[in-house]
């Protein structure tokens, strides 16, 4: 059996504002087990879950070395539905045949929008 990603936890000390952002701009559905204090959302068009998690007190956001990338074909596109809805990406980057951008979720964790992935 070979190990794949299906899940990455995010810690954070407002799991409602944490939630709130994903699935407004990501379109994530949080799944809820009664009595667990984690949150899954879960990606409406597939994907890995994230596990939105209280933070400890001694825990410090946006220090974590952790950079979630969500693939789009559409980055100007994409940047500019999430601008409306009030996230703000960063100015769009040229690479080696793909396009990507820059911005951080309510807990300053790092995100990137990619286009990586349709790369031709």
């Amino acid at each position: 059996m070979k190990p794949t990603i299906n899940s990455i936890v995010i810690y954070t000390k407002n799991v409602t504002k944490m939630v709130a952002f994903y699935e407004k701009h990501f379109d994530f559905k949080p799944r809820t087990i009664e009595g667990d204090r984690i949150i899954e959302l879960i990606p409406s068009h597939g994907g890995a879950s994230l596990m939105i998690h209280p933070s400890g007190k001694s825990m410090k956001e946006g220090q974590v070395c952790v950079k979630l990338v969500f693939d789009i074909v559409d980055i100007e596109g994409f940047r500019e539905k999430c601008a409306r809805n009030g996230l703000k990406f960063g100015t769009v980057q040229q690479a080696d045949g793909y396009a990507y951008s820059n911005a951080k979720d309510p807990g300053r964790n790092s995100i990137q929008i990619s286009s990586r992935r349709y790369k031709k």
